[in-house]
């Protein structure tokens, strides 16, 4: 079973609400998910050494299980630390995914390139649960 690591901003509510939906596409197919906020982890109140390690180690480790790494490309721009984890997945040949969910800007051309020149991207989730439908 292929084991799926879902990326992107956590900031607030809705940007982590909308990274479970992700999830929840997945898990009612099967798939075995990991969400860095659900499963890894938020430093809230002390923002550590320690607190940070822990997470980053936890998120590598499971980037590195991976099968397939979904990224929510929202916002101004794509989130630092989305793109961290797009260019490492790229890196280690995982399959990669991404969701724009109708983004009303340009996406940066070498995140779109690394998504399979944009070949991986998808609009909604409904997109995506088309997509997963279809494998």
């Amino acid at each position: 079973m292929d084991y799926v690591y879902i990326a992107g901003p956590l900031f607030d509510d809705h940007e982590r609400s909308y990274l479970e939906s992700i999830a929840k596409i997945f898990e009612d197919r099967g798939y075995k998910t990991f969400l860095p906020h659900r499963d890894a982890g938020v430093v809230k109140d002390k923002y550590t050494q320690d607190a940070k390690g822990q997470i980053f180690t936890t998120d590598i480790e499971a980037l590195d299980k991976a099968t397939i790494v979904v990224a929510l490309l929202t916002g101004r721009d794509v989130d630092s630390g989305t793109a961290a984890e797009i260019g490492y997945a790229f890196a280690k040949d995982k399959t990669l995914i991404g969701i724009d969910a109708n983004n009303v800007k340009f996406l940066n051309i070498f995140v779109w390139g690394l998504l399979g020149k944009g070949e991986n991207i998808y609009n909604s989730l409904e997109d995506l649960e088309r997509h997963l439908d279809e494998q």
